[in-house]
């Protein structure tokens, strides 16, 4: 206790994490939250080890993932905690928010949160599509050429920005490589966004089911 306290950024920790005072009636739809950032955490893990072994490459690519799923020790059951724990993420993710907008968690001096997490979900959505391109299977490819042509339906320079996203003129390796780079990129852009989100909860305090910051608890 005596380190903590000396500690700054510990003490920040404790403070942000331990000692935050809560409402006294709040309830298991509270903890929604805190499953979302364990199933974060449990994507960028399984990523991490699943990159070691995955190849960006057109030629490679659907090849790596079969190595990682035969050959790789325990390469098939990161790759399904990986690909169902996005689900899983995505689950806990909406049921949060259903429960921010049935107790109007959103309001007040909330909005910032709310703000901020309808930011993450966005960003979630836009790595979890760049996650399922990676394999480049038919599927894949043609999901990455529907999904990135949208973007010429922006008026004047739409067609500059699908030629960005393309990396050239067609859905090629040089896409795939981007894709790959911007996956891996994003959930740590992720854990930044979750940060600010936590701070700036804590800044105006929980929600509880009455709606009254009443009954504060330490």
């Amino acid at each position: 206790m005596r380190l903590i306290k000396q500690n700054i950024i510990l003490k920040w920790a404790y403070g942000e994490a331990v000692s935050y005072p809560a409402p006294i009636n709040t309830s298991f739809f509270w903890s929604f939250g805190v499953m979302a950032l364990v199933c974060l955490i449990s994507q960028i893990v399984s990523g991490i080890f699943l990159a070691m072994h995955y190849i960006p490459s057109a030629e490679l690519a659907f090849g790596s993932v079969e190595h990682i799923m035969r050959d790789v020790r325990g390469g098939w059951f990161l790759r399904y905690l990986h690909a169902n724990g996005a689900s899983m993420f995505f689950l806990v993710v909406y049921l949060h928010i259903c429960r921010g907008l049935y107790y109007l968690s959103f309001v007040g001096s909330r909005k910032y949160i709310w703000l901020s997490g309808v930011l993450i979900m966005f960003l979630m959505i836009l790595t979890a599509f760049l996650g399922y391109v990676l394999p480049w299977g038919q599927m894949s490819f043609w999901a990455a050429t529907v999904i990135t042509s949208l973007a010429s339906a922006v008026p004047i320079i739409g067609d500059t920005i699908v030629a960005w996203l393309w990396g050239g003129f067609s859905v090629g390796e040089q896409t795939l490589v981007r894709f790959f780079s911007l996956h891996y990129l994003f959930p740590f852009v992720l854990i930044a966004l979750v940060g600010s989100h936590i701070i700036i909860l804590h800044e105006s305090g929980s929600n509880n089911s009455l709606g009254v910051p009443f009954n504060w608890v330490d």
